[in-house]
């Protein structure tokens, strides 16, 4: 199995050299070369399998054997959800309603990116260990994807990790999950900025090909629309599924999906679910990829008139197809906290504010005879404690989060109008340079 680029110019890298990068040179995003047909008896098979013993088959498939032989494949996935708080490391619950939710925080930092994150930074570290090499991770973040990198790669040997998240545009909690963090390898940044803001100068910091090799400079995926672009993954792989995008005010997504218009509004609302509060989620462009029959330089036209016009219309074709494998919803604020409300009534189970997207849409649009339907949970109400009060709810915090309120704090903040580009160079040089001299550092 090797990898390509979304953009069409990069071909026939292996797993291990895209896990050390963030952008393709050609600034697109890696996708497997040949997405794997699995036949009905495999997917027969694996309906009886763990989750655990589910992830090791399927990344088989992606990571040859040759790179991470199946023993020690099957070694680092249990050394990754070890941590986890249900058996398991995933749940579903069977709601009212003919729904179930997929419930996928039980990590560490009670979010779904540490499913992903706990069994990257593994791969992370099993092939640094062979190459006494060290890399630098940057990141940048909604809310829950900064909190998962930092607790997933804190205190690794020959790993730094640089976190950047919207200062303001967080809860407490998913701020405190990075900045209590006093490790010498976690250095976190606080931008006065919307997330989309953020992934500016950090997508420049990526396609310097020098900086890039110089130290390591690697990244670990964002979760913008990374379940949509899953599905959209195991769908061509045979699974049959229908899947359903459901956002909140921030509805990119929902006019790419009913009229083609893939176009940002002037600014990004800041709602209830603060972690889809994003006008560019760059994993459509994987989506994009997918269902333009893999066409690298209709992606590339595409995405390079987005990224100067902030505007795109989608290609009539492209469009059809995407309304074939998606449809979509958008939920105000008022949605999202009568979903939380009809869902307690109704079950005596808390959802958050995320969920609560999903949970509403769900309601608005009753299930076709025969058919199931899963809402993916992936946050614990617990990060969410103002939605949850707002919607006239109530919950205990959990000993973990309480704990964070008296916690030390460590960051340094990103002003508006400072050339954010150039400090998270600085800092990313600087850290190369103590790294060489064997000396601690934090920015």
């Amino acid at each position: 199995m090797q990898y390509c680029s979304t953009r069409g110019e990069v071909h026939g890298w292996s797993f291990r050299d895209v896990l050390f990068s963030g952008y393709a040179p050609d600034g697109g995003m890696f996708m497997p070369e040949e997405i794997p047909i699995l036949p009905p008896a495999t997917l027969r098979s694996w309906s009886s399998l763990s989750y655990q013993q589910l992830v090791c088959e399927v990344c088989s498939l992606f990571i040859p054997e040759q790179l991470i032989p199946r023993h020690d494949l099957e070694a680092l996935i249990s050394s990754a959800l070890s941590k986890f708080t249900v058996p398991d490391a995933v749940r579903m619950v069977k709601l009212k309603d003919s729904v179930s939710i997929l419930e996928l925080f039980h990590g560490e930092t009670l979010a779904f990116k540490d499913l992903a994150m706990m069994c990257t930074t593994r791969f992370l570290e099993y092939f640094l260990s062979k190459e006494s090499r060290h890399a630098t991770i940057l990141v940048g973040t909604s809310g829950d994807t900064g909190g998962s990198a930092i607790s997933s790669a804190c205190g690794l040997n020959g790993v730094d990790v640089v976190v950047v998240f919207p200062r303001g545009r967080i809860t407490m909690v998913q701020e405190k999950q990075m900045t209590t963090h006093m490790e010498d390898n976690v250095h976190v940044f606080a931008a006065d900025g919307s997330s989309d803001e953020i992934d500016v100068p950090l997508r420049k910091l990526f396609t310097d090909l020098d900086l890039v090799k110089s130290h390591g400079l690697m990244s670990l995926n964002s979760g913008e629309l990374v379940t949509n672009s899953a599905g959209c993954i195991v769908k061509r792989m045979g699974i049959p599924l229908r899947l359903v995008a459901v956002v909140n005010s921030n509805d990119i997504l929902h006019r790419a999906v009913q009229n083609g218009d893939f176009s940002m509004a002037q600014s990004v609302k800041q709602t209830l679910a603060p972690a889809i509060d994003i006008q560019d989620p760059y994993n459509m462009e994987r989506v994009f990829w997918l269902l333009s029959g893999e066409d690298g330089a209709l992606v590339k036209d595409m995405m390079e008139q987005f990224q100067k016009t902030h505007r795109l219309t989608l290609p009539e074709t492209l469009h059809k197809e995407l309304c074939s494998v998606l449809s979509s919803g958008s939920v105000s604020d008022e949605g999202i906290m009568e979903a939380m409300v009809r869902c307690w009534k109704e079950n005596q189970y808390l959802v958050c504010p995320h969920t609560a997207v999903a949970l509403c849409h769900h309601y608005r649009c009753p299930i076709p005879p025969g058919e199931k339907r899963c809402c993916i949970a992936t946050a614990s109400p617990a990060k969410f404690l103002s939605a949850v009060q707002k919607a006239g709810l109530s919950l205990d915090l959990p000993e973990a989060l309480k704990s964070l309120e008296t916690k030390e704090t460590r960051c340094k903040d990103l002003e508006r109008g400072e050339d954010w580009e150039a400090a998270l160079r600085e800092c990313i040089t600087a850290i190369g340079s103590a790294r060489q001299r064997g000396e601690p550092f934090y920015a």
